[in-house]
């Protein structure tokens, strides 16, 4: 397949059911939320759960986190290095060329052609940045959120000193229900400048499809977050036939009538509106 030739826009639905989606270290991991209370998921995490989904279906990925790490590469610096073009390019001083480093470092690495990545390490001259063509948004709950905190505590002495106790208090918090909006877009000027092609494309689709596959862990165990509905939009052209704020705000999410404090994603009603033109596929989370 070639470089993209049509701009698209995505949307993702996601529910969530006692986890903590995305805690905030500033606040003692508790799940972000704004101050209107409404929950949040940082564009941060949902890129590194793409790299992760891509990283298990055997992509090359430059931004690699220390549990999911598959080449042992210790920082990204090494990384960089390893590759022996891209390496020379760091080590020629003054005399890099830029655009044949970018052109390395996009064709290698997946991640870095779809999200772009600033190259720039201690000891040397080069410093490379590259716009990747794929956007993606926080993805917002449709309306405030109820968190549960509860408090933990440990059963035994993990340190081994003399007269420490072993029930060390401890604070575990979660989402009770929520419905989040995931929004995205691929430029095709960018794509067309990193190489960002259709099968990549593909692979970012089904990607957010399976967002959560491989994902579990104490706060977000198997099955309390889900991908309900992917939309994926692709225009007839390179700069879109429309914005892409009117293509997201084609999808609706209400409450249904009666229903005060949703408890799950039967309490919504989903209203995807066409827009003249445009094509659309809708598909099922994984």
């Amino acid at each position: 397949m070639g470089v993209l030739q049509n701009k698209i826009d995505f949307e993702a639905i996601i529910t969530v059911n006692n986890a903590n989606c995305n805690g905030d270290p500033l606040n003692g991991n508790m799940p972000r939320t704004t101050y209107e209370g409404y929950g949040e998921i940082s564009d941060v995490c949902i890129k590194r759960k793409i790299r992760n989904r891509l990283l298990d279906e055997g992509e090359k990925i430059f931004v690699q986190s220390d549990d999911k790490n598959i080449d042992g590469f210790k920082s990204l610096k090494a990384r960089a290095e390893a590759n022996s073009a891209f390496g020379a390019e760091l080590q020629n001083g003054k005399k890099a060329d830029k655009d044949k480093a970018y052109e390395i470092a996009c064709k290698e690495w997946m991640d870095v052609r779809s999200f772009g990545q600033v190259f720039a390490f201690k000891g040397s001259t080069l410093s490379l940045g590259v716009r990747g063509p794929v956007s993606i948004h926080p993805a917002f709950s449709v309306d405030p959120v109820d968190i549960t905190s509860i408090q933990i505590t440990k059963s035994v002495n993990s340190e081994g000193e003399e007269g420490k106790s072993s029930d060390t208090m401890g604070m575990k918090h979660r989402v009770d229900f929520g419905v989040y909006r995931l929004k995205g877009s691929i430029n095709v000027q960018l794509a067309e400048k990193t190489g960002f092609t259709e099968e990549d494309a593909e692979k970012i689709k089904e990607a957010v499809r399976t967002l959560f596959v491989n994902d579990s862990s104490s706060a977000r165990p198997d099955g309390s977050m889900e991908i309900y509905k992917l939309y994926w939009w692709k225009h007839n052209c390179k700069i879109g036939q429309y914005s892409s704020k009117k293509v997201h705000d084609c999808v609706e999410i209400v409450k249904k009538e009666n229903v005060d404090s949703p408890k799950s994603i039967d309490d919504y009603q989903i209203v995807r509106h066409d827009l003249d033109g445009l094509e659309v596929q809708e598909y099922e989370g994984l």
